[in-house]
């Protein structure tokens, strides 16, 4: 009978440390990758009296902009990718903000406009940049303005704590994903209200549990970032909603675009909004389970 009782407690030991051992290994993963500091070290740079556009990092997927002068009047940055795309981007005089190159390499020009009137812009600073990566997913891992936080963020505390004890990149990610549509809801007076040139701070919208579909992925996103999992913050249709969603890098499969949950059986779209304002309906599921109704124009 004793045999049998410690037979039985070391099972229990057994089972306790293991389950510590999943625990404090995959916080221990989270802490192996260093979460990037953008920086302007001025090493390379395109500056004038009005602004000034570091490219020093450009190999490490972003470029930094600010403009230097004291002014109320609206400010864009444009970014003209190698595909031809231009993304366009509101800016604050003062403070470098950090941009994402995120089409891969090439031929890149970078734009500084400042507001002449109504819908009229004139150049403040322009530069054209020849980028070769140090690896393609440097974009898609390093905080930018649209996917904003460091390695003190509330955030980043918080998808430590949901993938403590995972074993995988597809719990992790599960562990994400089911956090946010369990726990956000959607913020339709924003959504009436939300202004051109709208940025998520991921802390806030964590606090509050409320966010529009902006919201919803970058804090997302900002998460399974801080994880060392690269990341994209999506925006384009949704059918004939523009809207956001993410797509997230795996060894194993490559970049999952469009359909990027998987439920043991099939790879599903991860589009967190849709999943938790209509918790996870039968109907808004399938629409999410067809890639097709979904368009991309911008990668972030």
């Amino acid at each position: 009978m004793k045999a049998k009782i410690k037979a039985v407690i070391k099972v229990i030991v057994f089972l306790i440390v293991a389950g510590l051992y999943l625990k404090f290994s995959s916080i221990i993963a989270a802490a192996e990758f260093t979460i990037p500091v953008p920086s302007a070290p001025g090493t390379a740079v395109q500056r004038n009296s009005k602004a000034i556009i570091d490219y020093s990092n450009a190999k490490d997927g972003y470029v930094q902009v600010k403009y230097m002068l004291d002014t109320t009047t609206q400010l864009r940055v444009i970014i003209k990718t190698p595909t031809g795309v231009s993304y366009s981007y509101h800016i604050k005089p003062g403070n470098f903000e950090v941009f994402p190159l995120s089409e891969s390499n090439g031929s890149y020009s970078i734009g500084v406009y400042e507001q002449v009137e109504g819908t009229r812009f004139a150049i403040a600073n322009t530069a054209t940049i020849n980028v070769k990566l140090v690896n393609e997913f440097m974009p898609f891992l390093t905080p930018n303005q649209y996917v904003n936080f460091n390695k003190d963020s509330l955030t980043v505390k918080q998808a430590i704590e949901l993938v403590s004890g995972t074993a995988g990149l597809l719990d992790k990610i599960a562990a994400v994903y089911n956090y946010i549509i369990n726990n956000f809801t959607y913020d339709k007076e924003l959504a009436s209200t939300v202004q051109s040139g709208y940025l998520p701070d991921v802390d806030a919208v964590l606090r509050r549990r409320r966010g529009i579909c902006f919201d919803y992925a970058a804090v997302m996103t900002a998460m399974l970032r801080s994880q060392g999992i690269p990341c994209q913050l999506v925006v384009g249709y949704a059918g004939e909603i523009y809207h956001a969603w993410i797509n997230v890098y795996s060894k194993e499969t490559g970049w999952i675009n469009k359909v990027i949950f998987f439920d043991g059986k099939n790879w599903k779209l991860m589009d967190p909004t849709f999943a938790s304002s209509a918790s996870q309906s039968s109907e808004i599921m399938k629409f999410i389970g067809d890639g097709t109704n979904y368009r991309v124009r911008f990668r972030y």
